[in-house]
C-alpha cells in the first residue's frame, strides 16, 4: 500500500506532469471509483485546470480552477499514469482524463480499492476521511507532547494506534514495523504504557524515517511506481519489515513475523519486548 512517503513521490511527479493542464473531458470506465454522482464528477471537471497538486497524508488533492478539489485516495494499489489517448487502456484502469493539450491520465487500480472525489475547496477535510487524520511527521504541529498526551488516551496496541492514522497520519505497515523496531518497542505494547522517553524516541524515529523514505522516493516492495513508472528506493534501508527468519542486525536473534489485527507484522523478540498482554 502506497504510504506518505510514496504518496508524496507520486504527488512531486504528476506535478511536473499535469499543472496547468486544462481538462477536456474525463472517462469513468468503473463508476465506483468515484465517490458522489459519476456524471457530475464529469460534468463539474470539463474546461477546468489542474492548479496544483496537495498532499494531506495518504490523500492527494487535484486543486482545480473555480475553487474545485479532487481528493484522490490510492488505497492498496492505486496509481496514475500520462498517456497518449491513442495508447491502448489497460485491463486496470478505471478512469481517465484527457487534456486539451492531448495528453491523458489514468487512474490504475487492480484492487478497485481506491477512490476519488470532488468536492469543494476548503470542504477536504469536513467531507471525505481527511477528517480523521491525525498530524503527519514532520509537521510542526507533531510535537513530542502532542504525541505523548495522544498516546497516554489510547488503549490499543501501538501498532494498531499507528495504523489508524487518528493520531499521525500517513504510516502503512511497512513504516510502522520500521519505526517500532528502531525505537526498542514492541508492536502488542499498549500505546497508553509508553513512557515519556520511549514516545520521544518513537517521535524521532518517525520523523526520520519518513523524511528519508521521501528523499529516497518510498518503498517498492511489490507493485508501487511513480506516475514515472519508477521504483522507490527506500526497500534497501529497511531493517525488520520483510525480514521474518533473518538475524536482527543489532542482536543476531531471528526476526518472527505475526499477525496484528490481521496485519503482517516482523519484530525481532529480543529487541523489542512486549510490556503487556496487548
Amino acid at each position: 500500500m502506497p504510504e506518505l512517503p510514496e504518496v508524496e513521490t507520486v504527488r512531486k511527479t504528476l506535478t511536473s506532469q499535469v499543472q496547468g493542464k486544462t481538462i477536456k473531458s474525463v472517462d469513468i470506465i468503473y463508476p465506483n471509483i468515484v465517490s458522489g454522482d459519476a456524471d457530475q464528477f464529469k460534468t463539474k471537471l470539463k474546461g477546468k485546470t489542474i492548479e496544483r497538486i496537495d498532499r494531506i497524508g495518504k490523500y492527494l488533492l487535484f486543486r482545480i480552477s473555480h475553487d474545485l478539489t479532487i481528493v484522490s485516495h490510492l488505497r492498496m494499489e492505486g496509481k496514475y499514469r500520462l498517456v497518449l489517448p491513442e495508447d491502448p487502456i489497460q485491463k486496470h484502469e478505471h478512469l481517465s482524463i484527457l487534456f486539451t493539450d492531448g495528453t491523458q491520465l489514468r487512474y490504475d487500480d487492480v484492487r478497485k480499492f481506491g477512490r476519488l472525489q470532488l468536492v469543494k475547496t476548503g470542504m477536504e477535510r469536513v467531507e471525505t476521511g481527511i477528517r480523521h487524520l491525525g498530524y503527519e511527521p514532520n509537521q510542526v504541529e507533531f510535537t513530542t507532547s502532542y504525541f505523548y498526551r495522544a498516546l497516554q488516551k489510547k488503549k490499543k496496541n501501538i501498532k494498531n494506534t499507528l495504523l489508524d492514522q487518528s493520531v499521525v497520519s500517513g504510516l502503512g505497515n511497512i513504516y510502522v514495523d520500521e519505526v517500532l523496531w528502531l525505537s526498542h518497542i514492541h508492536p502488542l505494547t499498549r500505546a497508553q504504557d509508553l513512557t515519556e522517553s520511549e514516545v520521544d524516541d518513537l517521535h524521532q524515529e518517525i520523523n526520520e524515517e519518513i523524511k528519508l523514505a521521501i528523499e529516497l522516493n518510498g518503498t517498492t516492495i511489490r507493485s508501487y511506481h511513480d506516475s514515472n513508472g519508477n521504483e522507490g528506493q527506500f526497500q534497501s534501508f529497511l531493517h525488520v519489515y520483510g525480514k521474518q527468519g533473518m538475524p536482527c542486525e543489532r542482536c543476531q536473534t531471528t526476526i518472527e513475523k505475526i499477525k496484528v489485527n490481521g496485519r503482517g507484522t516482523s519484530f525481532c523478540p529480543s529487541c523489542q519486548v512486549v510490556k503487556n498482554d496487548g
